[in-house]
């Protein structure tokens, strides 16, 4: 039998600081007709519609943003990655800002949120993107490789490099994306290095940034000035000298930075609108990798998306 297109039977909302922009927000996900697709609805802009898909990104630095008719959606691959790991194809998201709620930096809120708006089959098949021969995207510069080839169902693999003593190489294999998406990929914080921290603020972003939804990795020594920095600005104290990560934080998973990159590239290429039915494998990847490999896919699969 062929799979089922699903949507809720409630709405649900979730409500929280944007990570970027720092703005309060609330997302409202509400039930949607077969075949309708994920759409953001922006009730503080008239109710404007914004589509996830990728000729709608318009920005990726540390998130991915989409535009349509003159209006943003900032930070998408949290909420996009909770509808397509939980097989959610049909959704009207409802936001009264420009960013979804960061809630922990996981998007383990927002599945429970799907799941408490009980997910119901719908009576149209789903529309599977099926990958029928290997594709590759590969950024020699940047040591950039993500992968696709056939497989039947949706496995992720992914693999990082830091060359730092508390993030080095991590791994992650997924066998069954899908079905071990809510245990083994949702609770996975997006996390960051305290050495990038500053440049970060600098360029207006992390706004909404702190110990609570997100892992910071302390990465290097830090001096006076900048521990009055995190002090002012975070309300956090880290002592010179210290390494590792944050004192006050414990991991979910002892990979878990690879496993929220795996949760950021399943939200990323959802943007294709179609679920993937084959193994994907990413080295070093991140969201522009991501968007660039899921604009080769519909290129190279083309006659799937007619």
């Amino acid at each position: 039998m062929p799979a089922k297109q699903k949507t809720i039977k409630y709405s649900v909302s979730c409500t929280g600081v944007g990570l970027h922009t720092g703005v309060q927000s609330t997302v409202t996900f509400h039930p949607a007709d077969e075949n309708t697709g994920i759409k953001f609805i922006r009730n503080d802009k008239g109710d404007k519609v914004v589509t996830p898909d990728i000729d709608n990104v318009v920005d990726l630095t540390r998130g991915t943003t989409i535009e349509e008719n003159g209006v943003r959606v900032h930070t998408t691959e949290h909420v996009m990655s909770a509808c397509a790991g939980m097989r959610v194809n049909n959704l009207l998201i409802e936001l009264n800002s420009k960013e979804p709620p960061v809630m922990d930096g996981s998007s383990k809120d927002f599945v429970s949120a799907l799941k408490e708006g009980e997910i119901i089959e719908q009576n149209a098949p789903v529309d599977f993107l099926e990958i029928t021969k290997p594709v590759v995207y590969n950024d020699e510069e940047k040591d950039v490789e993500v992968l696709a080839v056939p497989f039947d169902g949706f496995k992720t693999t992914f693999t990082i490099q830091y060359d730092l003593e508390d993030l080095d190489v991590q791994y992650s294999s997924i066998q069954n994306a899908y079905t071990n998406y809510e245990k083994q990929i949702a609770p996975a914080r997006t996390f960051c290095l305290l050495s990038e921290v500053t440049e970060l603020a600098k360029q207006g972003l992390i706004k909404g940034g702190n110990v609570g939804n997100a892992v910071i990795i302390v990465d290097k020594d830090i001096d006076g000035d900048e521990v009055k920095f995190f002090m002012d600005k975070f309300g956090i104290k880290f002592y010179q000298g210290s390494r590792g990560l944050y004192k006050s934080q414990h991991l979910r998973f002892k990979n878990e930075p690879v496993r929220h990159k795996t949760l950021d590239l399943i939200g990323d290429l959802a943007l294709l609108g179609k679920p993937i039915k084959g193994h994907v494998t990413a080295i070093k990847s991140g969201h522009k990798g991501n968007v660039e490999f899921a604009r080769i896919l519909r290129e190279e699969f083309k006659e799937q998306f007619k």
